[in-house]
């Protein structure tokens, strides 16, 4: 396990001023032990003055033990071994930035480690073959990973045995080849003019006539008026703008006949969890749409 062991970056410690992920292991009066988890565990200290810029009523409403947290680095004492944070400096676009990075670097380690494991590489090796060079080549290994690919001849330039290269480039295709994102929108559609359900229909099939092969659109009946309509797409943003074109042509048609369209929840993506919310929804309506109260006849 100890080959599995290693930092995600070239550098043993971190720089001062540089925005790290940290684990709090220990909480105590004078402040928090934490360990740097892209610096193979290291440990630093969060000061009770460094976790807010607030008046501190208690530690424990502040920092808690086995969560995550980004802080910037105030000082390294190498020889001591001491790294000193911060929480209270580090602002909410601080967090996204360093959150994001932290991702990255955690997928290329998990791509790495698995390969370590496979080939019976010890971790750092494959780091000190290739891996920090491709922070060095292309900003983050990430994006080497995403670049290789389209083009695996970024690898040429190292060393590496067939079994090490193959088994790498079958981890990043495996784990960076994009997902489809499901996403979903939520409508109510109303027409008690003479075209009535007419007009509705003719509403929804124009919205699933704006389906491509890549992002096809689906409606489904929830409960009168009450319609969702679904699709996928590699890309968020693209398949948002979809739906939301999509909604526009519903109620354009709806409104020329004299019907209404509201959106009731804005398109957005949804995760397995709203999936399933949604079946078992639909399928509660379902019942008690067959639960007709009277039709049995009652007994003298």
């Amino acid at each position: 396990m100890e080959n599995n062991n290693c930092r995600m970056y070239e550098a043993i410690y971190p720089q001062a001023e540089d925005l790290v992920i940290v684990l709090v292991k220990n909480v105590q009066e004078m402040g928090a032990y934490v360990q740097l988890l892209e610096y193979n565990n290291i440990e630093g200290m969060i000061l009770l003055s460094e976790l807010s810029r607030k008046r501190i009523r208690s530690i424990n409403k502040l920092i808690r033990v086995n969560r995550t947290e980004v802080v910037v680095v105030l000082r390294v004492d190498q020889e001591k071994g001491y790294i000193d944070l911060s929480k209270r400096r580090v602002s909410p676009e601080d967090i996204a930035k360093c959150e994001e990075r932290y991702n990255k670097s955690k997928s290329v380690h998990s791509i790495l480690r698995n390969c370590s494991e496979l080939t019976k590489i010890p971790l750092i090796d494959l780091y000190n073959q290739f891996g920090w060079d491709l922070y060095k080549r292309f900003g983050h290994a990430y994006d080497a990973f995403k670049l290789i690919l389209q083009q695996p001849d970024v690898l040429d330039k190292y060393e590496l045995k067939d079994e090490v290269k193959d088994i790498l480039l079958s981890n990043i295709t495996r784990r960076l080849t994009p997902q489809a994102i499901k996403l979903r929108a939520d409508i109510e559609v109303t027409c008690f003019a003479p075209m009535g359900i007419d007009a509705v229909k003719a509403g929804l099939k124009a919205a699933e006539a704006l389906s491509t092969e890549a992002m096809p659109i689906k409606i489904k009946l929830v409960a009168p008026p009450r319609f969702v309509m679904m699709t996928t797409s590699l890309d968020k943003e693209e398949g948002i703008a979809k739906l939301e074109e999509a909604c526009e042509v519903i109620k354009k048609v709806v409104t020329e006949h004299g019907g209404d369209v509201n959106i009731k929840t804005a398109a957005r993506a949804v995760s397995e969890r709203d999936d399933r919310m949604l079946a078992s929804l639909m399928e509660t309506l379902q019942k008690q749409n067959q639960e007709v109260a009277g039709d049995e006849e009652e007994e003298d």
